[in-house]
């Protein structure tokens, strides 16, 4: 039996992660074999995984690699493709090893000027930019105000919602503001300022059209710089503790079908330049767990990678 090394879950009941070797994942009928070349580090990553699997598991959500092996129902790839992919809640595993299967509808082609490091940091940041766009329905000169906003997320929202050109306010604390002022935020504030809500208010001159609350728990305050009538779309899945009001519309942002395609172009966006894709670091295979650590504390600027072990 094949084998390869992984970072794992070793017990459903301990958190701890730990590098070890595995068998390489079977593929099934729709899925195929990718050497993992580089793969982003998520905030629920040690976390994320189903009840009903057996350990050691795999632990990660998305990756960027190649593709080198196809189960008979893959019909859109081919050996040896440039692939990003999402391995989110697999039997098999995910992404933090040298081997990861992904099935051909969570994968999506790596245009060849893009580094693997790059493509990595968007499957799932990028995915959920995309459809936070999609939920939030702006058109050209709409504001939009984004609770914790210098994330992997937020930096994909800033810019594609300037892109549209939606007047941008946005959260983060004070050493990040430059930085989303850089990608296209027109108004910064710092989410540790009791006041911030009111600055927001004066610069929309009354609120928002909508707001985006990312980070878990900033809704309840995110809802206070909407307008009447406007839109609060949440991310983390507290909106359930957003009590509406002045007719604002809560939602939870959802996922769609046509995200994939949205996804390919974004690709064609960052491979031209027009997006930029933010990796505040990059760390080597053997230092994973130094990178899960630093993404689980919420003060990662853009995305945190780690090298495949090849």
């Amino acid at each position: 039996m094949e084998t390869m090394k992984a970072f794992v879950r070793i017990d459903p009941d301990n958190q701890k992660v730990q590098i070890t070797e595995v068998p390489v994942p079977e593929l099934q009928p729709d899925q195929m074999l990718i050497k993992v070349k580089a793969f982003g580090v998520g905030i629920h990553d040690r976390y994320f995984i189903p009840s009903d699997i057996s350990f050691p598991y795999p632990i990660g959500t998305e990756g960027a690699g190649i593709v080198t092996k196809l189960g008979k129902q893959v019909t859109d790839f081919k050996i040896n493709d440039r692939v990003i992919f999402t391995t989110t809640l697999q039997p098999q595993g995910g992404s933090w090893a040298e081997y990861a299967v992904a099935k051909q509808t969570a994968v999506t082609h790596l245009p060849d000027n893009l580094t693997f490091q790059k493509g990595a940091a968007v499957p799932i940041a990028g995915g959920t930019a995309v459809e936070c766009m999609r939920a939030l329905d702006l058109e050209k000169g709409d504001d939009l105000f984004i609770a914790g906003a210098s994330g992997a997320i937020g930096t994909f929202v800033i810019q594609l919602a300037a892109a549209k050109g939606i007047h941008i306010a946005a959260s983060a604390s004070e050493k990040n503001h430059e930085y989303m002022q850089a990608l296209g935020a027109e108004k910064t504030v710092d989410y540790h300022n009791p006041n911030w809500p009111s600055q927001v208010n004066k610069w929309s001159k009354g609120g928002v059209t909508a707001a985006l609350a990312i980070q878990p728990g900033t809704g309840i305050d995110s809802i206070k710089v909407v307008k009447d009538g406007g839109r609060l779309i949440t991310v983390s899945g507290d909106n359930d503790q957003v009590i509406p009001e002045r007719n604002i519309t809560v939602a939870q942002m959802g996922h769609h079908e046509n995200t994939k395609q949205k996804l390919a172009q974004l690709l064609k966006d960052i491979s031209k330049g027009k997006i930029q894709v933010v990796i505040e670091k990059e760390y080597a295979f053997e230092e994973a767990l130094e990178a899960l650590r630093k993404t689980e504390t919420r003060h990662a600027r853009g995305k945190l990678i780690v090298h495949g072990p090849h």
